[in-house]
């Protein structure tokens, strides 16, 4: 009896980052139920995610024992090099968006313990979804990130258009879930396997099966709305301008990496790349993306928005390197999902500081309202340019590098078509990243309606801030690190 229960303890061990998040949830739960308070729960919601973290970096360098599981084709998660890099990844970005939650709700009359709650439950949807090997799991998994979303993206309700942001991304979330799993029924009804393996080895049979191929188109559909690659895109400029800032923030990181991260397993792992309409699929949806995204943010003024079309174009770039060089995409995409997260929680992190959740007329998300900044704010301008810059592709930072490494992968597998596009839209798109530098060095407003506090830098959400820029010029100036390690990120 002791030794199968040393098993089961044994076997869990690689899940243990995991498990330490789902213990925070129940201990935040109970803590909220004897006394509500700001700071304990907040502190409890960050200490129990640094457990996470840590007990992560001690298994991957080998201090800590991370069991000894032997994965096989029919488990429902698999915990690989692939899946403790996006965990890493997911782990430092949910910590980056909880102390800008705290700055943001310090203000708040209304409760503000649930919103803790509501993202460490994402949060564990996101940890099950880089490791989900099993169409059971994938959907499970994303739900559980994408339930408590609905409550995170409408928490500010005084703000109408925070409402809004929440039932759009509800509805329509809802809608991309059921195309989802009704594709997995027609790869089901074909294959007769659930797991990702046996479907990759049932594909010698039925390559070209039309059940198989509607399946999967369903099911890319279904990914490409939660990615907001384009032409499932139209979601994304209104929920992240309704979104609070520091919700977006989480959409545009924690939610982005943890859904390419699935979507990159699953297309690799079932062989379902081999298909020939599954690679147009892609090569369309890539180019959409960089088109719409970087063209219609040309046209915008408010800065959340501008930020949600560069997404689009961003997963675009993505989606080039998956469909260039297939089954060697894990770790490029990997990269580049890593550094985008990064650098969009430093724009949206400015944002953040801006903002405010009483503001009935919005937050600190139109570009007027950072005119001038730099005069005022001249370390917050310097953040928020360096950002822009990497967003843009520009060398000494680390968007460049991931962005080279996006052309290098289309030259590789000599797709030159989708090589210009990422030259073609790095142009567009240093257009309006550009603008927005300029507004922050114009001269300032008269009037000033948002601004940060003095002490800014020295707050736990300024600190954060001001760290994530120090990792993307780090990076950027010396990427070899960066580049050995996601090397790292292979899919067994």
């Amino acid at each position: 009896m002791n030794e199968f229960t040393m098993n089961d303890l044994m076997g869990l061990m690689p899940y243990a980052p995991i498990i330490a998040v789902v213990m925070t949830v129940l201990v935040v739960m109970i803590a909220i139920t004897i006394k509500r308070s700001h700071m304990v729960i907040g502190t409890i919601s960050v200490i129990g995610l640094n457990v996470g973290l840590f007990t992560l970096l001690g298994q991957m360098a080998g201090i800590i024992d991370s069991g000894a599981l032997v994965p096989t084709a029919e488990q429902l998660f698999v915990i690989d090099n692939f899946a403790q890099f996006n965990m890493v990844v997911i782990f430092i970005c949910a910590l980056a968006c909880f102390t800008l939650s705290y700055a943001y709700l310090a203000d708040l009359d209304d409760h503000k313990e649930e919103l803790y709650l509501l993202m460490l439950l994402s949060t564990v949807g996101a940890l099950l979804m880089v490791s989900a090997q099993h169409l059971a799991s994938f959907f499970m998994s994303l739900e559980m990130l994408s339930i408590p979303l609905y409550g995170m993206l409408a928490y500010t309700y005084m703000r109408r258009r925070s409402l809004e942001s929440g039932l759009k991304y509800l509805v329509l979330s809802a809608t991309a879930s059921a195309t989802l799993l009704m594709g997995m029924a027609f790869i089901y009804a074909q294959v007769g396997s659930l797991a990702f393996k046996p479907i990759s080895m049932t594909l010698v049979n039925i390559f070209e099966s039309p059940l198989l191929i509607v399946g999967t188109a369903m099911m890319m559909f279904g990914i490409a709305f939660k990615l907001s690659a384009a032409p499932f895109h139209m979601w994304t400029p209104d929920v992240y301008e309704g979104a609070p800032a520091p919700i977006a923030t989480y959409l545009a990181s924690v939610s982005k990496v943890a859904m390419m991260a699935l979507a990159v397993r699953f297309l690799i792992d079932t062989s379902l790349l081999a298909l020939p309409s599954v690679q147009m699929l892609l090569m369309v949806m890539a180019t959409l993306s960089i088109l719409v995204g970087n063209l219609l943010a040309i046209r915008q003024t408010s800065l959340k928005r501008l930020l949600g079309y560069s997404s689009i174009a961003h997963m675009g770039y993505v989606l080039i390197v998956i469909v260039s060089i297939g089954s060697a995409a894990d770790s490029i995409s990997s990269m580049y999902m890593a550094i985008y997260a990064f650098t969009s929680i430093g724009a949206f992190g400015v944002v953040t500081l801006m903002s405010s959740p009483y503001r009935l007329a919005g937050e600190a998300d139109e570009l007027t309202h950072y005119q001038g900044l730099f005069w005022r704010r001249p370390v917050l301008t310097a953040v928020m340019t360096i950002m822009m810059l990497s967003l843009a592709g520009i060398p000494l930072t680390a968007g460049f590098i991931t962005k080279l490494f996006a052309i290098l992968a289309a030259v590789q597998g000599t797709n030159w078509f989708l090589a210009a596009m990422i030259i073609l839209g790095s142009a567009i798109g240093l257009f309006y990243y550009l603008r927005v530098m300029l507004t922050l060095f114009k001269r300032p407003k008269q009037f000033i309606e948002f601004d940060v506090s003095k002490q800014w830098g020295l707050r736990t959400g300024g600190i954060m801030v001001i760290a994530v820029t120090a990792i993307i010029l780090f990076f950027g100036v010396l990427p070899n690190s960066m580049i050995e390690w996601a090397s790292l990120a292979r899919i067994w």
